[in-house]
């Protein structure tokens, strides 16, 4: 893990396209700007998760047989 020290309106790049930049400190709390192309998903951590486990349900729930039966019908 790569730790940065950075002040309020200072920031960092994630390679050519990622600028994560300091916009307000306040107490224990940051409030950070990040700068990037419309086609990169960005999710707080915990949103982040819960997306990956209903995923994780719902592809559990797909039986191979029932995606046979829908591409049978599909292709008639």
């Amino acid at each position: 893990m790569l730790v940065l020290t950075r002040k309020l309106k200072e920031a960092i790049q994630i390679g050519d396209d990622i600028e994560v930049k300091i916009l307000a400190v306040d107490g224990d709390q940051i409030k950070l700007g990040i700068d990037a192309p419309r086609n990169i998903e960005i999710h707080r951590k915990e949103v982040y998760l819960d997306i990956q486990k209903e995923n994780h349900e719902a592809a559990r729930k797909v039986s191979l047989e029932g995606l046979r039966g829908y591409i049978k019908r599909d292709q008639t």
